[in-house]
């Protein structure tokens, strides 16, 4: 699987249909894995699908986004990212990207002249930076307890 820059935004008609299933899934989510009849359009030929527990769960993800009309991506954890597809991801601006790499705060590496990002380090990156944000934010709340400021 290769990391695409296709944007398929869902027709009003997907919405409604990803809205349904993501429903009807919805009763199914914490189960270990799942038997599935599929049928096509036509209603001719049927086949017995068994989906993991997890796939499961991600599928529930991109009906749900699907309903709300947002695009999805999926993407394997190896990916090797280009700068651009990297600083999209973690919704920064390519020079701050490439800066941040040049400092080391992400590994990468050269191809030639330019850049690339294993998407599992970009996904790491976010994690920790996501950590320190909710640490920083219990910091300031427990300080403003303490200094009365009337959080509770």
């Amino acid at each position: 699987m290769s990391v695409s820059n296709v944007v398929h935004l869902p027709t009003i008609e997907e919405a409604e249909t990803a809205k349904v299933s993501s429903r009807a899934l919805s009763k199914y989510a914490n189960n270990d894995r799942l038997s599935l009849k599929i049928t096509a359009n036509g209603g001719g030929e049927t086949e017995d699908l068994i989906l993991p527990g997890f796939a499961i769960n991600m599928l529930l993800e991109v009906l749900t986004e699907m309903s709300k009309g947002n695009a999805v991506t999926v993407m394997p954890i190896h990916a090797e990212l280009s700068t651009q597809q990297a600083a999209e991801l973690l919704n920064v601006s390519r020079p701050f990207l490439v800066n941040l790499l040049e400092n080391g705060g992400m590994p990468f590496r050269k191809v030639g002249s330019h850049r690339r990002v294993m998407a599992k380090d970009v996904i790491a990156y976010q994690q920790d930076i996501d950590t320190k944000r909710l640490d920083a934010l219990d910091e300031l709340a427990l300080q403003a307890q303490e200094l009365g400021m009337g959080y509770e």
